[in-house]
């Protein structure tokens, strides 16, 4: 069954984007760039049974080769949605073959080929970003700008704790790329990355870091699904914990000044302001129709960023400090030692 006419929008699309990996986060992406209505999709994945599903949902064109669909065609852009480990390499031949890139996070699970494909960027003066997909929150655009306007003075303190079942919303995450760290899986790679990534746009990066971490609750995986970081970002310090059990979804970030505190309540979409002397918070309340919302937003911050309208999106050296910082993390647990992170 084709997509329902009144979920897309009717103007003629100006581009055509390449969708690798259909899995939950790739069949996402295609489904939101459809609905911008400024771009021709096409499905590709090496799993037949994907493509079929991807072609009746959505009545797009489907390849089952990666390289091959990258080479040929009217390509204009192509979103990477695979297994972590194999970003960079799509990534690098993409831009190779003269197109624009929109990588999945993290941006990989080692710093093999990062700084090749940063130079493969500059020398094609294509676009590349990175869909930590935080970057579009409008609550999270307002927060950050009312923090970097230094209000309550200088942030001196950031404290981040979340939790989910995430079992409930991924039940099969014991087949996918979430058992393996290897594949980009575990806590710290799949989920706490996010909020670390968004955290380092407000306050930069961090310098060093502290990371204990393990498998609690979760059956059927190795991977952590439970994790504490301490780290220091210039003269701020942060925590950061989150566990993949609990029942409440929630997820609270509150960041720390003499002159007052900025708290984000992602799982409410608001933020607020405690200023010192006040007898409460006073909240902003910016909340979206659904989930799409924020991944059709960032479809529309790539397509702008293709037609030269300003990059809003997280850039490749940024989320290589956000890998180094996962790195790092990993480094951690295992050594049980504090690790320099740049």
């Amino acid at each position: 069954m084709l997509a329902s006419l009144d979920s897309i929008s009717l103007s003629t699309p100006q581009h055509s984007l390449l969708v690798i990996g259909c899995g939950g986060i790739g069949e996402r992406h295609l489904r939101c760039f459809q609905k911008t209505g400024r771009a021709r999709v096409t499905a590709c994945d090496a799993d037949a049974g994907r493509r079929e599903r991807m072609a009746a949902t959505y009545g797009v064109p489907v390849a089952a080769d990666a390289n091959a669909a990258i080479a040929g065609g009217d390509v204009t852009g192509v979103v990477i949605c695979t297994p972590a480990h194999t970003h960079v390499p799509l990534a690098r031949a993409a831009l190779a073959a003269g197109r624009h890139v929109l990588i999945e996070k993290p941006l990989s699970t080692s710093l093999d080929g990062v700084a090749e494909l940063i130079t493969e960027r500059d020398r094609t003066g294509r676009q590349a970003a990175v869909a930590y997909v935080y970057r579009v929150f409008p609550f999270l655009v307002a927060a950050r700008e009312f923090i970097q306007r230094g209000e309550f003075g200088p942030v001196r303190e950031v404290t981040a704790v979340s939790g989910q079942c995430y079992p409930a919303f991924r039940p099969d995450y014991r087949e996918i790329y979430y058992r393996d760290r290897a594949t980009g899986g575990g806590a710290i790679q799949d989920a706490i990355t996010h909020v670390v990534n968004w955290v380092e746009s407000v306050i930069g990066p961090a310098d060093r870091l502290a990371c204990d971490c393990s498998r609690q609750v979760l059956e059927g995986v190795n991977v952590e699904d439970t994790v504490h970081i301490t780290a220091r970002h210039g003269g701020v310090l942060a925590s950061y914990a989150l566990n993949q059990f609990q029942t409440p979804n929630e997820n609270v970030v509150q960041f720390n000044a003499a002159g007052g505190s900025v708290r984000i309540e992602l799982h409410r979409q608001r933020w607020g302001t405690f200023a010192a002397g006040a007898a409460d918070w006073t909240w902003h309340d910016t909340p979206v129709p659904d989930r799409d919302s924020h991944f059709i937003a960032q479809a529309n911050a790539f397509l702008d960023q293709i037609e030269g309208h300003g990059a809003t999106l997280c850039s490749l050296e940024d989320a290589a400090q956000t890998l180094r910082f996962n790195l790092a993390a990993l480094a951690s647990a295992e050594t049980g030692t504090r690790v320099e992170v740049r």
